[in-house]
C-alpha cells in the first residue's frame, strides 16, 4: 500500500496544536486556549491516512510535552550533573512516550470516527480514557492532564468532587470536538467524505452550551453549599515554614547546623501566633531525624520552645536482617519532642529516588543524594493526631488524584503536601506543581496545606481558593486558619469511577470494530470465493 506524505500545512497545524496546548498551562497560563488547542490537530487529521494521523500526533505530542516539560533538562543538568547530550536525549525520550497518547488518540479518532457525529462522542471519551491510563502505565505520570490548566475558574472545576480531573478533561474535549464540527460545517469540509449537517453543528453547539450551564450552575451551587459548610465548621491555625534552602549546599555537612538552625527559628518567630500546628518541607532536615543526635536535639529544642504541633519532613531508614531500608518520611511531633506518628512516602521519583528497570539502565544514576534506593510507604495511611487524622503527600505524589482520595477515604481531614522544588529552578515546574494542588483539595472537599523548601508554598480551601501562597526562592513564614470538613464527596467514596467508564466505552467501541472488520472481511473472502 503506497504510504501518502504528510502536507506541509497538516504538520504547522499539529505543531501549532502543541504549542496552545502548553500556553495553557503556568506560567503562560492562557487558560481559555485549552478549550480549541485541539483544532488544528483535528483539522490536520481530516484528509491524512492512518499511519499519518499517528505521526501527525506524535509530532503534536513532542511540540507539547517538550516544551512543557523542558524543565526535566534543567534538573538533569544542574543536580544530576549528566551531560549535555544525555539531558537531551532523555528529555526527548519523555516527550516522545507522552506523545505516544497523542498519537494513538489520532488514530482513535482517524480509525473510529466512523461518521462526523461520532466525532462529538470518541473525541472526549478517548481522551480521558488515554490520560486516565497514563495516569498508571509504568508507574504513572499524570503531569499537565488538560483539564490542571483551568486551575483558577472555581466554578467550571467543581464537578472535580463527582468526576475527578478527568470531568474537567472531559469537557475541554468536548468544546474541542464541538468546535472542530462548527468548523467543518461552516467551511463546508467533509469528514470521511461525509458532510457536516447544519442540524449536527447546531446540535453539537448546543448539547455542549447545556452542559456548561450545568456544570457553572452545580458550581455557584457547590461553592455556596461548601462556604456554608466551611462558616460552620472548626478551623485550625497552621503556620507554613519556607526555609528557602539552595538544592546545591541542602546535603552539604557543612550547612546542615545552619539549615536546621534556620528552620528553628523561622518557627519560633511564628509562636505569637499560636499555631495549632508547624509544617516544614519535605526533607528539611538533611539528616536522619532522630538518628543523628545533635541536629535531632536542635529541631526537638526548637519544637520546645515554640510550644505546639510539628510535622517535619526528613529522610529516614529502618535496619532489617540482612538489608536498611530507607524511606522519603514526615514525622508528627507533639510540643514535648515525642513523635506522634510517621508517614512514609509511597509513589517514588523514578530517577529520583530508585532507578526503575535497573537491569538495562545501569548506567543511570539517582539525582538525590541518599543512600540505595527508597522503599516504599503503606497506601492510603493516615497520621492521628488528636481528633484528626492527617493525609500526607510528599513531593509529586499530590499529581495522583487516587492517593489524596485513598487518605479522605481513610478519615483524613487534612491533606498536607510537602515537597521541595528547588530541583526545578525558577522554571514552569513549581507553577504547574502548585496548580495540581488545587484539584486535590476540591475532589475531596479538604483543606490543603503545602509546604515547600523554595516554594509554592500555600493554603487552599475545600472549595479551590488559593487563600495565600508565597512567591519562589523567598524566606517565609505564612499562619493562616484553614476549616476542617469532615463530609465525604462523591469522588472520595468512588474514585475515577468516571473516567473508568470513559476507558470501557472506548474498549467497546474498538471492539466492535474489531468485531464489524471481521465480519466485512469473511463477506469479502466468501464472494472472491464464490467466483473464482
Amino acid at each position: 500500500m503506497k504510504t501518502i506524505s504528510i502536507n506541509r500545512s497538516n504538520i504547522i497545524l499539529s505543531i501549532l496544536s502543541g504549542f496552545l496546548l502548553t500556553c495553557s498551562f503556568p506560567k503562560i497560563g492562557i487558560d481559555r486556549l485549552a478549550w480549541f488547542a485541539l483544532v488544528p490537530l483535528l483539522i490536520s487529521l481530516k484528509n491524512s491516512s492512518l499511519t499519518n494521523s499517528f505521526r501527525l500526533g506524535f509530532l503534536a505530542g513532542l511540540a507539547h510535552y517538550i516544551t512543557l516539560v523542558y524543565w526535566l533538562f534543567h534538573t538533569m543538568q544542574t543536580y544530576g550533573h549528566l551531560p549535555f547530550y544525555l539531558c537531551v536525549s532523555v528529555l526527548f525520550l519523555l516527550a516522545s512516550y507522552l506523545s505516544l497518547y497523542l498519537a494513538v488518540f489520532s488514530i482513535i479518532v482517524k480509525r473510529l470516527c466512523s461518521k462526523p457525529v461520532t466525532c462529538l462522542f470518541i473525541i472526549p471519551f478517548s481522551w480521558v480514557a488515554l490520560e486516565y491510563i497514563r495516569n498508571y502505565l509504568f508507574s504513572g505520570f499524570p503531569w499537565g492532564l488538560i483539564g490542571y490548566s483551568q486551575f483558577n475558574r472555581l466554578h467550571l472545576i467543581q464537578i472535580s468532587d463527582i468526576f475527578g480531573i478527568y470531568g474537567v478533561s472531559f469537557l475541554i474535549a468536548l468544546a474541542n470536538a464541538t468546535i472542530f464540527l462548527t468548523f467543518l460545517y461552516i467551511t463546508k469540509s467533509k469528514w470521511k467524505e461525509i458532510p457536516v449537517k447544519k442540524r449536527l453543528a447546531g446540535g453539537s453547539i448546543s448539547v455542549f452550551v447545556l452542559m456548561i450551564c450545568i456544570v457553572f450552575i452545580y458550581g455557584k451551587w457547590r461553592i455556596e453549599s461548601i462556604d456554608n459548610l466551611i462558616s460552620a465548621s472548626k478551623s485550625l491555625k497552621v503556620t507554613i515554614v519556607q526555609g528557602n534552602i539552595e538544592q546545591s549546599i541542602k546535603w552539604n555537612p557543612a550547612f546542615q547546623t545552619a539549615t536546621t538552625e534556620k528552620y528553628v527559628n523561622l518557627s519560633l518567630s511564628a509562636k505569637e501566633e499560636k499555631p495549632d500546628l508547624v509544617v516544614w518541607p519535605e526533607t528539611a532536615t538533611p539528616f536522619y531525624f532522630l538518628y543523628d543526635r545533635p541536629l535531632s536535639e536542635k529541631v526537638q529544642k526548637g519544637i520546645h520552645d515554640t510550644n505546639t504541633n510539628f510535622l517535619i519532613g526528613s529522610p529516614s531508614f529502618v535496619r532489617g536482617e540482612s538489608i536498611i531500608e530507607y524511606y522519603n518520611s514526615a514525622y508528627l511531633m507533639s510540643p514535648d519532642g515525642r513523635v506522634c506518628g510517621k508517614y512514609d512516602k509511597t509513589h517514588l521519583v523514578p530517577f529520583g529516588e530508585y532507578v526503575p528497570f535497573k537491569k538495562w539502565l545501569p548506567f543511570i544514576g539517582k539525582m538525590v543524594e541518599a543512600v540505595g534506593d527508597f522503599s516504599t510507604g503503606q497506601k492510603g495511611k493516615t497520621i492521628k493526631w488528636n481528633n484528626y487524622n492527617l493525609g500526607l503527600l510528599i513531593c509529586y505524589e499530590i499529581i495522583f488524584p487516587e492517593l489524596s482520595g485513598a487518605m479522605a477515604k481513610n478519615d483524613a481531614t487534612l491533606l498536607v503536601n510537602i515537597t521541595n522544588d528547588a530541583w526545578y529552578g525558577r522554571t514552569s515546574a513549581p507553577y504547574q506543581h502548585f496548580s495540581m494542588a488545587v484539584f486535590r483539595a476540591i475532589e475531596n472537599r479538604r483543606s490543603l496545606i503545602r509546604a515547600a523548601n523554595t516554594g509554592i508554598s500555600g493554603f487552599i480551601d475545600p472549595v479551590g481558593r488559593i487563600i495565600d501562597s508565597t512567591s519562589l526562592f523567598q524566606e517565609k513564614v505564612i499562619t493562616r486558619s484553614v476549616p476542617i470538613i469532615h463530609k465525604t464527596s462523591i469522588y472520595t467514596g468512588f474514585g475515577d469511577l468516571f473516567a473508568i467508564a470513559c476507558l470501557i466505552v472506548m474498549l467497546i467501541f474498538s471492539m466492535r470494530l474489531i468485531y464489524i472488520t471481521k465480519i466485512r472481511r469473511k463477506n469479502v473472502y466468501r464472494t472472491q470465493t464464490k467466483y473464482k
